[in-house]
């Protein structure tokens, strides 16, 4: 067995006995290199279950929370998925292989430039990513049908849960920068929303605003 293909079966090995168990998720990741999405130092690491540092001080998210994330979202080849916090794309590009469409939106441009170039080089063409202000999602293309935020507020930004259809799923962390935060799933209900709590996660925090770059 090659380097590669080994590295290949532990990531997935890592997966599912982190509790990734859906076929879609786990299939949708095994096609994703995550190597794409790291750059400089830390590409080596880039098939380790860890996070990792990238550009403007964000983390690529470490690749089970990112598979039970995307496992809670539940989300169907006919959904319109919003994402907030592009931050490398890796994320972004997992949505692409389970949903009819994907929007990401971050504050900073140049991660957002960059993801797009990983796109492109993966011919990934249905996912449209966004400069914009994470906080109040993209109403001119609301509802979603699911969304999900790699960052965390201290409670539901009231613009997001508002582009979330009924029926509709949120995935975010909540609680505050620096402390252990707590990974929600929210159901929108025909008399309101329903929270289900998953796991402690940590997130970098959800910041309003247009980063300078």
């Amino acid at each position: 067995m090659t380097d590669a293909a080994e590295q290949k079966m532990r990531f997935m090995f890592a997966l599912r006995s982190k509790g990734v168990t859906d076929t879609r998720v786990l299939s949708a990741m095994e096609r994703v290199d995550r190597g794409l999405f790291v750059r400089g130092l830390f590409a080596a690491r880039a098939q380790e279950d860890v996070p990792l540092p990238i550009a403007c001080g964000q983390t690529i998210s470490q690749p089970s929370v990112v598979g039970l994330m995307t496992q809670a979202l539940e989300v169907g080849p006919r959904d319109k998925v919003l994402e907030v916090g592009t931050g490398s794309g890796y994320q972004a590009a997992v949505l692409s292989f389970l949903a009819r469409r994907v929007y990401t939106i971050d504050r900073h441009r140049r991660l957002v430039r960059e993801a797009e170039e990983v796109f492109r080089q993966m011919d990934l063409t249905n996912i449209t990513a966004v400069a914009a202000d994470g906080t109040r999602g993209l109403p001119e293309q609301a509802p979603f049908d699911r969304i999900l935020v790699a960052a965390a507020a201290e409670d539901p930004p009231g613009p997001l849960l508002a582009q979330l259809r009924i029926g509709g799923i949120m995935v975010l962390p909540v609680g505050q920068s620096g402390a252990v935060q707590t990974l929600l799933r929210v159901l929108r209900t025909e008399s309101g929303f329903d929270y289900q709590e998953l796991r402690p996660v940590r997130f970098v925090p959800l910041v309003e605003g247009i980063a300078s770059e």
